[in-house]
């Protein structure tokens, strides 16, 4: 008989790869979506991991490990995708048109491979030298193992893989009927409260349902806290104070988006330092771990399978190969620019400036990805962080300036730095997650970090296309010829608003001062609940609750509570952890759902507009007229909240 020991199990197989490629324009296009209307993104390695088991299982050889790479790809692209964070900035100013493909591409890959080599040095002082929890991490070793053990496994994975498609399609459905104008999409209402104003708005998005289902109660609370700070108190309060307007609609469109926006902005970058304050002393405790076990072993001996990573002589040679691929990128970018006044100064600066804090953010998001988990790890205000940094760095060498000349080419040069650095920073939160999965399925970590390049480069040749198409047709608001379809690109404008505040030398610090004090005040409240061991009140959602606009908040608290009683319900059944697992999935099924829609929304706008009708075409599916949009604000709530209903009771129906 044949033992894994003399016949280890396929791991990297071809068929492995090509599957994950599929599964991974898919999810890369569904966070590409969601990452643009919302601002957050979702963790894709449960659903990919269950979607390979249920293929691979047609497949008699089909094992543990291969599916486990399977996964590891496709978390690596969709994780990626992330990067939308950044780059829709640079049209928000005007700099570029469209996402060069090429140029694109190549930014992603190489952030992305830096990002998986930074980490392969972390993995045995974050992963196997560490208790950190790894929460996804586990869950998804945990849906491998129960899917390959046996004949059960295969009746949960068909399970899981119908709630899945079950959960897309229900939310596909009501993208649809909104799309038709039978249901709305959206409420918004403002109004005047004695000599001020506030205003009220959600969108029916079963997007953020499922969002709020994975991101958890504590979080969701969170955002709901920092959503209630900013229309209970902050826009009543500058209302007031802010000079008198044509309509209400524009003094509340005014004081939110130019003055409680940074306020949050200030609230996330406290929050994001704060994390990384906290953390440093824990990373640097476990590199010396590392250090030492590795001195320990060089008395000799072969590595278990389990222990073999990428050597560190290929990592530091794949790391030096970056360098000039990097300079090459921004000295073609910059091309015409005042960054060429100074080339090898600003030029090599920033490639070290990227080699350094990509190293720092590489520690320090694996190890909040391995705390809290990869959806809820403040990665955002990583990118924040980094483009304060990348701008203070610009302003040391050219200074402020009023000149739209001077600061447009430092402002994009600005943000397609933090582009690069924020590649790092999204495959970096996946990465250690991916490892520790397979230290637990026993599968070969040089292997894993293989898979996780080809992810890298997958979720690259798929990020701008879909990109294009969305920026091409929905567009992105605040550009110019943005539609009522428009999506939100919250960090994006963020991070471009405030570049374009330090460069420009207008950017209000007593907002940020503000969202600063704010932000120490949640942290002083979250480390009592923490000491008292109560529900935390995490400090990045506050600020995200703050910074995001009420109809892309509401709904993801409800969410996060409709999650919290399904899974205390789920802890009361016979098998907890798989009926845990099919309200993930079917949460994951309504983000997929509304964004792959959104995505073929893009594609049909793109066809109904090809020959540029005046005025533009935003609504090529409507059925029904402005008379309808009555009735359609009737019928919102009620199929909204039945579809969300029908949904979960399907779900606990089949984890029963």
């Amino acid at each position: 008989m044949t033992t894994a020991t003399t016949r280890p199990l396929a791991e990297l197989t071809v068929r492995g790869v090509f599957l994950a490629a599929l599964i991974t324009v898919l999810f890369t296009a569904a966070n590409v979506y969601a990452g643009l209307k919302v601002g957050l993104t979702f963790a894709t390695s449960i659903p990919a991991a269950v979607v390979s088991m249920a293929i691979l299982r047609f497949f008699k050889d089909g094992n543990i490990l291969e599916n486990n790479i399977v996964q590891t790809i496709a978390s690596a692209a969709g994780t990626l995708a992330a990067i939308v964070f950044v780059l829709p900035g640079l049209i928000m100013v005007g700099w570029w048109t469209g996402f060069p493909y090429w140029t694109t591409v190549a930014v992603c890959i190489v952030g992305g491979t830096l990002g998986v080599m930074f980490s392969v040095p972390l993995r045995r002082a974050l992963v196997t030298g560490s208790d950190l929890p790894y929460p996804e991490g586990v869950a998804a070793a945990e849906v491998l193992k129960v899917g390959s053990a046996s004949a059960n496994g295969a009746e949960e994975n068909r399970k899981g893989l119908g709630i899945l498609v079950l959960g897309s399609l229900i939310s596909a459905a009501y993208a649809l009927l909104a799309a038709m104008k039978l249901a709305a999409g959206e409420i918004t209402k403002n109004f005047r409260i004695g000599g001020t104003a506030s205003g009220f708005s959600t969108s029916y998005s079963m997007l953020l349902i499922g969002v709020g289902h994975l991101v958890g109660l504590s979080v969701g609370v969170a955002m709901f806290v920092g959503m209630m700070i900013a229309w209970t108190g902050l826009v009543p309060y500058l209302a007031a104070h802010n000079p008198p307007m044509a309509t209400v609609d524009a003094l509340v469109s005014h004081t939110f988006r130019d003055q409680v926006r940074f306020i949050g902005a200030g609230t996330i970058g406290v929050a994001a330092m704060w994390s990384l304050l906290k953390i440093i002393g824990p990373i640097i405790s476990g590199l010396r771990s590392a250090m030492a076990a590795s001195a320990a072993r060089k008395g000799g001996g072969t590595l278990e399978l389990t222990e073999r990573d990428l050597p560190i002589g290929v990592v530091a040679g794949i790391t030096l190969l970056t360098v000039p691929v990097i300079a090459w990128l921004l000295w073609s970018f910059s091309t015409g620019g005042v960054v060429h006044d100074y080339p090898v100064l600003v030029i090599g600066g920033t490639v070290v400036y990227i080699l350094i804090v990509g190293i720092l953010i590489a520690a320090i998001c694996g190890y909040m990805a391995g705390l809290i988990g990869a959806s809820n790890s403040p990665v955002s205000g990583v990118g924040i962080l980094a483009v304060l940094g990348a701008s203070l760095l610009l302003v040391a060498v050219f200074g402020h300036s009023t000149d739209p000349k001077q600061t447009a080419p430092l402002i994009a040069y600005a943000l397609f730095t933090t582009a690069i650095v924020f590649s790092v920073a999204t495959i970096s939160n996946d990465n250690l997650q991916d490892l520790k999965t397979g230290q637990l399925v026993g599968a070969t970590p040089w292997k894993q970090q293989i898979a996780l390049v080809l992810g890298v480069i997958f979720g690259s040749l798929a990020i701008p296309v879909t990109l294009d198409l969305l920026k091409n047709t929905l567009g992105f608001v605040g550009m110019p010829g943005a539609g009522e379809n428009a999506l939100s690109a919250p960090q994006a404008a963020l991070i471009s608003s405030i570049a374009k505040g330090v460069l420009g030398g207008d950017l209000d610090w007593r907002l940020i001062g503000v969202g600063a004090v704010i932000g120490a005040i949640v942290i002083a409240i979250d480390e009592l609940l923490g000491r008292s061991g109560k529900m935390r009140l995490p400090p990045l959602a506050v600020g995200m609750g703050i910074y995001l606009p009420m109809g892309l908040t509401l709904l993801i608290p409800v969410g996060a509570v409709i999650g919290h009683f399904y899974d205390r319900w789920a802890e009361r059944q016979a098998n907890p952890s798989f009926a845990e697992r099919m309200g993930v999935l079917a949460a994951t099924g309504l983000i997929v759902g509304e964004s792959l829609f959104g995505v073929a929304f893009a594609g049909i706008l793109a066809w109904a507009n090809r020959n540029n009708p005046t005025p533009p075409n935003d609504a090529p599916l409507a059925v029904v007229g402005a008379h309808f949009e009555a009735v359609a604000l009737y019928l919102a709530p009620l199929l909204f909240i039945g579809l969300i209903a029908l949904l979960y009771a399907r779900t606990k129906k089949l984890a029963r």
